[in-house]
């Protein structure tokens, strides 16, 4: 038996999983590697590297200590790739701020994340100036701007991004420390409420990335993400770390490209002129760039593609695959830093018909090297791999959030019977592909965006002329899902679809609820359907109206 107490050696050495890592292999093995910015800004992995370096003295220098929060209003670029790498490299969390949110969901996760810097991006400064006066935490500001001028504002700035980091220092000796301490925070909106934090270690964003790593760089017939490879995010790098893809994309040493906002007129440019060859987005951004005049004209072939955020239907999936494209779906949750599974084919699925493929690549897919994703029914015992067992996914895996931020209940019920319980319900063939076939929770995803079922039905509540609401997701083949209200008017009352509606959109012009809002369809009902203890089947009503 080996003996577990032998002495370690005095002069081993403690080698801790931090993000800094991840820059080592590209910098030295191919530091003339292109980083883009919206085909303008270029710069080398050797110039991304000193610009890394630059970015902390700036940020030690404002006075950023570890363990101080950094947040980022921007959309993708370089300057959020920096970011990624020097806040965490300092000893600091970065939280990256969803710029979707309402001004007021904004300024609560500004506060409750107990922000001391803040990057913001010029374009977001109206929405910045709308609620400056009530941020309490935030010591100092740093303007990100893509145009010469400075824009005008009340704000007063510690200076703009670029000559900040061209009056720094290009050398800067960054620390080993704890690899278990708080690297990344952004918030997630759930089914009622405000948003909650999610947290991430140094430690689970390497082995998350090194767990994307492996299995997206050994697939055998396609999906495979290589060094040869030219990258673009289509998801926000707010969201997730843009599932967490720039960290394994830096780590390969690729050549990276960033859109900025997402323009389809800049997206096709940028595929077509970078030769784009990997990427990831929700399925209505690929359905608007499919609608685009520009893409009909496009060659998508060698683009490899994976879709999230929402379910692939096979039409879509046959489009992408009749004009080239090798797509196929991944899965994850903001909680799960985010990939969990990717529905990749065997060689032998891949000589099957384009129909036959189409359903398997629409699948949830097969777990990443680490995941315990297990189905289950409500005493967590696991489900048959048969296809038609339904239960929730829980899983484990080492880069799982370890729960809300400043929430400990609701961190409780995310981790119940030590599992965390994503809400979703799915079946698992015998050849480990899950499916997932509906969620427990009553949210509903607009384009890759959550809106509350249970928000929207509040803020209808409140007409005069509404007696009762529930509101449900329904497909959609442009957005994916949208709300649908069903209403039972009060007696006598002579509200119409179109007053709801606009009753409704107020409420998204003020930033009190999201503005994927706008896209409400009402329908009036005589009843809404209940359960036998009197609460709101919306299983029902969706069986009977989506």
């Amino acid at each position: 038996m080996p003996d577990h107490n032998v002495p370690r050696t005095p002069s081993a050495y403690d080698y801790p999983l931090l993000i800094k890592s991840m820059l080592f292999c590209p910098v030295v093995d191919d530091p003339g590697q292109e980083i883009v910015y919206r085909g303008t800004f270029r710069h080398t992995y050797h110039q991304m590297k000193e610009r890394v370096h630059r970015l902390a003295n700036v940020l030690v220098g404002l006075g950023v200590k570890p363990g101080d929060t950094i947040a980022v209003m921007d959309w993708d670029s370089h300057r959020y790739l920096e970011c990624f790498f020097a806040v965490p490299m300092i000893g600091a969390v970065l939280h990256t701020i969803n710029v979707r949110l309402s001004p007021e969901q904004i300024l609560y996760t500004i506060d409750h994340a107990e922000d001391d810097l803040l990057l913001v991006n010029a374009e977001f400064l109206p929405m910045l100036e709308q609620i400056r006066g009530r941020i309490d935490t935030v010591k100092g500001y740093v303007l990100l701007n893509d145009e010469p001028a400075v824009p005008a504002s009340h704000i007063d700035f510690c200076g703009e991004y670029e000559a900040l980091l061209a009056a720094a220092s290009p050398e800067f000796d960054f620390p080993d420390f704890d690899e278990n301490i708080r690297a990344t925070t952004f918030y997630t909106t759930g089914t009622t409420g405000m948003p909650k934090g999610v947290y991430f270690s140094q430690r689970q964003l390497v082995l998350h990335t090194l767990g994307v790593l492996s299995v997206l760089g050994s697939a055998m017939g396609h999906g495979r993400f290589h060094r040869r490879d030219v990258y673009m995010p289509i998801t926000p790098m707010f969201h997730v770390h843009a599932w967490g893809i720039p960290y394994v994309a830096t780590m390969l040493g690729v050549k990276q490209v960033y859109p900025g906002r997402y323009v389809p007129d800049m997206l096709l440019e940028l595929i077509e002129t970078e030769k784009v060859t990997f990427s990831h987005c929700v399925p209505t951004i690929l359905h608007m760039l499919f609608k685009h005049p520009h893409a009909q004209r496009m060659d998508f072939s060698g683009w490899k593609l994976i879709i999230g955020g929402a379910s692939l239907s096979p039409a879509l999936c046959l489009e992408a695959m009749e004009r080239g494209i090798d797509v196929f779906t991944g899965y994850g949750m903001s909680e799960t830093c985010p990939i969990l599974t990717v529905a990749h084919l065997t060689p032998e699925m891949l000589e099957l018909p384009p129909e036959e493929q189409a359903a398997i690549r629409c699948k949830t897919g097969r777990t990443l090297p680490l995941v315990d994703l297990r189905v289950v029914d409500a005493s967590l015992d696991e489900q048959p791999r048969d296809g038609r067992s339904a239960g929730e996914i829980v899983v484990r895996a080492p880069w799982l959030t370890q729960g809300y931020l400043k929430d400990h209940k609701a961190s409780e019920r995310l981790w119940e019977g030590g599992y965390l319980h994503t809400g979703d319900v799915a079946v698992r063939d015998e050849l480990g592909y899950v499916k997932i076939t509906d969620r427990t929770k009553d949210v509903i995803k607009v384009a890759g965006e959550w809106v509350s079922s249970l928000e929207l039905e509040d803020i209808i509540a409140h007409h005069p002329g509404v007696g009762e609401v529930a509101v449900i997701g329904v497909a959609d083949e442009k957005w994916g899902e949208r709300p649908l209200a069903l209403v039972v008017p009060k007696a006598g009352s002579s509200v119409s679809e179109k007053e709801l509606a606009h009753f409704v959109r107020e409420y998204a012009d003020k930033g009190v609820v999201n503005k994927q809002v706008v896209l409400l369809k009402v329908h009036f009902v005589d009843a809404i359907d209940k359960t036998s203890v009197g609460k709101t089947s919306k299983v029902t009503l969706r069986e009977k109206y989506a």
